[in-house]
């Protein structure tokens, strides 16, 4: 994420709503990729300093739930964001604000790093056949009148499913006790679901497909066998010897997911800590054997200053070389999806 600013200076973060110094509204822009101070000229629509027309999203105004804008002669009421959301969380339903703010927000960040990389990105109800969209939704464990509802997170025909419960800080660490996980993030969710996404995306490529083998797997191995095995034995004991996480070991394609989800992981964390001078280079002008030292570099520091305040590591995860050969491939598909 790089630096936003305020019109008078102040720096600001990504989900501000009004600037904290002077008290002038903000608004992201995803036209420009900046922050924009403004003033209401009523109902939706609002100016910027140098008379720029702009409209809030609807979902700004009516649930307080989105900070994007978007052009005042817009066809669309709600912003370029919101327009990937298929279904969301029941807002006359108690403390489905709260959950529906935390999920937005992550969904925007996730956006955000998408579009830097240059990666093509439409929603569903544009593109049925290529684009993306999200479902946010309820089930037994968080609704009543759900009780014998299930819903897991994941992928499926360019939607992206996350069970609204992730949104709640004491389910979500409840959930990565119970899985014995050591990481566990809306944001983490969306990055890998987002890998499924990308990866039906990529045209047939034989090239690439052969190297994924090599590299992953075989990708067409019984999906639901290997996660049932998964579930009931754990993971294969060697698994920190050819894997990111415990649960890329479940699949090849939950592979895939996780080493993409770590690279969007990495690339936006290298682009604030150059934007804050913490680091000398930004991801963008790296290639990817350098960002992956970059980021050796910095987790470190991360950790050992998560360490010295009595929290747990920041990035609890090992890049050993073959994780690393599978960081370089994303990175291949990734430049093949933009030539796509």
């Amino acid at each position: 994420m790089k630096r936003l600013y305020c019109q008078c200076g102040s720096q600001v973060f990504f989900d501000s709503e009004q600037c904290v110094h002077c008290g002038s509204l903000l608004g992201f822009d995803v036209d420009s990729m900046e922050m924009r101070s403004v003033r209401s000229l009523g109902g939706a629509l609002c100016e910027t300093p140098d008379g720029q027309r702009l409209r809030f999203c609807d979902n700004a105004l009516r649930f307080d739930v989105c900070n994007w804008l978007l052009p005042a002669d817009s066809d669309h009421s709600r912003c370029f964001g919101c327009q990937f959301n298929r279904t969301v969380p029941n807002q006359s339903l108690p403390d489905n604000q709260r959950r529906w703010r935390v999920l937005e927000e992550a969904k925007k960040r996730l956006l955000y790093t998408l579009i830097r990389l240059g990666l093509p990105l439409v929603d569903g109800w544009r593109d049925p056949k290529n684009g993306l969209l999200f479902d946010f939704i309820e089930d037994g464990r968080s609704r009543l009148e759900f009780a014998e509802t299930f819903v897991s997170i994941g992928y499926l025909g360019g939607v992206i499913t996350i069970n609204t419960l992730e949104a709640d800080t004491v389910a979500r660490v409840e959930a990565r006790e119970k899985l014995n996980e050591g990481y566990r993030t809306v944001l983490g969710h969306l990055r890998h679901e987002s890998g499924h996404y990308y990866w039906a995306r990529l045209k047939p490529d034989l090239v690439l497909r052969r190297d994924f083998a090599d590299l992953f797997g075989d990708e067409s191995a019984d999906y639901g066998a290997a996660l049932q095995g998964y579930y009931e034995r754990g993971p294969r004991p060697d698994w920190r010897e050819h894997h990111i996480s415990a649960y890329a070991s479940a699949h090849p394609a939950e592979d895939w997911a996780e080493s993409w989800g770590h690279y969007l992981h990495i690339y936006d964390a290298l682009e604030t800590a150059a934007a804050h001078g913490v680091i000398a280079s930004a991801p963008a002008e790296l290639d990817i054997r350098g960002r992956i030292d970059a980021w050796q570099d910095l987790s470190l520091v991360l950790n050992e200053l998560n360490r010295s305040v009595g929290r747990g590591d920041a990035y609890p995860f090992v890049i050993n070389s073959r994780v690393e050969e599978k960081l370089v491939f994303v990175d291949r598909a990734v430049c093949a999806l933009r030539q796509a």
